[in-house]
């Protein structure tokens, strides 16, 4: 059972924070739904990008949009090595190197592909914990209207989660690709068979254009979408959201039964 530690409700949304142990951690997460839910509803899992956490504005500001517009819970967790997880100057240093690679000032280091891939074998039992422990609030339900969203850092932990979560039903990707030596993630992306949506920058100086088309090529859907836009790696165009929110109502339909 669930014991939120602190809640609140401002403009139609109500937010409540949760801790779900993990091989004896501690991962913290927060749960948004519209105020006063009641009864089963759509759920979005939203993984944050490297050297943010689970409330970044951007990412806070759709998932209150969701439960507003759509009905939708929204679920975040802070990846392991980010927010309420480590210090403020841990978090402040990771932010600049992640920075400097996002600017193009620093390239990726080869040891950067041996830390996704431990991050991400820790962040799988992390977020079926969290999922099974919201599934058991009236407010959300045990139902397969489940879908994920998670782009950079969000993609790297979210494909071997995806594959690995048969009740996810659908998924937004991006910012992210093959890279030589990662074999497991690349047999994750084949084993994905759900609909994706998948965004790309063509001029991400952390994930190449070659990578991205790699990754998109090889995952298993047979309803995949690519959207590339020229720009960096944060550049991702504001209308790309519209096609998120399209895209999730198309699968997951609406709280009060909607489709799209």
């Amino acid at each position: 059972m669930i014991e939120f530690t602190r809640e609140k409700t401002a403009e139609g949304v109500s937010e409540r924070l949760f801790d779900v142990a993990v091989a004896g951690e501690r991962v913290p997460a927060v749960i948004w739904t519209p105020e006063g839910a009641r009864g089963h509803r759509p759920l979005v899992l939203m993984g944050h990008g490297g050297s943010q956490h689970k409330k970044i504005g951007s990412l806070a500001a759709r998932a209150r949009t969701y439960a507003r517009k759509f009905g939708y819970a929204v679920l975040a967790i802070d990846a392991p090595g980010h927010g309420d997880r480590i210090s403020r100057e841990e978090a402040a240093r990771l932010a600049e190197e992640v920075g400097a690679r996002v600017r193009g000032e620093a390239a990726v280091p080869f040891t950067l592909m041996k830390t996704m891939t431990e991050r991400a074998q820790r962040a799988v039992p992390e977020w079926k914990a969290a999922l099974d422990a919201v599934q058991g609030l009236e407010f959300v339900g045990k139902h397969q209207r489940i879908g994920y969203w998670g782009v950079s850092m969000g993609t790297a932990i979210g494909v071997p989660f995806v594959a690995a979560e048969p009740r996810i039903g659908c998924a937004v990707f991006g910012l992210a690709g093959l890279r030589s030596g990662n074999d497991a993630f690349e047999e994750a992306a084949k084993a994905i068979s759900i609909p994706v949506e998948f965004v790309f920058q063509w001029e991400d100086a952390v994930a190449p254009r070659e990578s991205g088309m790699g990754l998109f090529n090889a995952f298993g859907s047979k309803e995949k979408t690519m959207h590339i836009n020229p720009g960096a790696h944060v550049e991702i165009p504001n209308f790309e959201g519209a096609s998120w929110e399209r895209f999730f109502v198309r699968h997951l339909g609406t709280a009060d039964g909607r489709a799209a």
